[in-house]
């Protein structure tokens, strides 16, 4: 396990090696803060494998609470902090209108950084030992109907050419594989085997995952490719899904184009490509498909994160017995 040193120490041990060791003045609270907040970047991104988004969430977040700190409390030092003046922050959170949700995920980036200065022997125990996660409404995300899918698929027109060939794909794609966002806009052309009609997916935390290709998707792909071929200019060319100038996709993009292809067959208030992973995951359980098989296409680490989407089956299974019980 990689061990971090803040660059302080780093360069005091340099130094000794070297044989000129010589006084160095003792850091201020900013300056070991700033060698420990690098140390924490260099850890969810090298050991955890964290993206760079999730990355940078935590440590706005832990900056966030600084803040606070040194406003509140006239204190620089984020290691000699109690449980007392994070409760503060939580309040001051929740005075402000912020949900209890996003007040569970700034806490839990806190979690994390003192879980990494308790790793890294800088305190002694994490002020957050004892917290208890604050009570968040459970949200059911409704999905598509099969119907709904089968219109945007079959009913709709899209654009000649290219991107409606593109656009068609995608979401064909995000239906039949359960791909996230992210993953799909990451998509490697060479992760893509016709002849195996399998599909090689990077996900939360560089792990691979094997998808199966449909082979009505496979035929999709092969259109795709022979319009793709035409483009003047590709300029991200190791990426599978271009824009028609020839560059990698955006996160923006792909959300744009769900919603848009969704507003004309659903009237659901949220149309996007996550609503579509969870579609891919209902639609699966509600025709037999077992737990475990779901979490393995899905790239979930744990059940837990899977069994969200049973919510939904057990509507379909109501519906069931509501038509076949003699005492419904």
């Amino acid at each position: 396990m990689q061990s971090f040193i803040p660059l302080y120490y780093r360069f005091f041990i340099y130094k000794k090696l070297r044989g000129v060791a010589k006084k160095i003045d003792k850091p201020n609270h900013a300056t070991l803060m700033s060698n420990n907040k690098q140390a924490f970047r260099d850890y969810l991104q090298l050991e955890k494998n964290y993206s760079i988004h999730t990355v940078n969430g935590y440590l706005k977040d832990v900056d966030f609470f600084q803040e606070f700190l040194e406003v509140t409390f006239n204190q620089e030092s984020l290691s000699d902090v109690n449980y007392s003046q994070i409760r503060s922050w939580i309040v001051a959170l929740i005075e402000n209108k912020i949900s209890n949700t996003a007040v569970n995920r700034k806490i839990a980036s806190l979690k994390a950084f003192y879980k990494f200065l308790l790793k890294t022997k800088q305190i002694q125990a994490s002020p957050l030992l004892k917290h208890k996660a604050l009570k968040t409404p459970k949200k059911i995300q409704i999905p598509f109907s099969e119907i709904e899918v089968s219109n945007v698929l079959n009913a709709i027109q899209y654009p000649e050419g290219f991107e409606g060939i593109r656009d068609k794909l995608i979401i064909d794609m995000f239906y039949t594989t359960g791909i996230r966002r992210s993953e799909l806009i990451n998509l490697k052309i060479n992760a893509i085997d016709l002849s195996n009609l399998t599909l090689k997916v990077l996900g939360k935390r560089n792990k691979e995952r094997l998808l199966p290709i449909v082979p009505i998707i496979a035929k999709e792909i092969n259109l795709y490719l022979t319009e793709r071929a035409y483009l003047e200019k590709i300029s991200d060319s190791t990426y599978f899904f271009l824009t028609a100038k020839g560059v990698k996709l955006n996160e923006s993009l792909v959300y744009r184009l769900i919603n848009n292809y969704f507003g004309n067959v659903s009237e659901k208030v949220k149309k996007s490509p996550h609503i579509l992973r969870h579609t891919f995951a209902t639609h699966l359980l509600n025709n037999g498909a077992d737990l475990n098989s779901v979490k393995e296409l899905l790239g979930h680490s744990s059940l837990a994160s899977t069994q969200v989407y049973t919510h939904n089956s057990l509507s379909e299974l109501k519906k069931v017995y509501q038509n076949a019980h003699p005492r419904s």
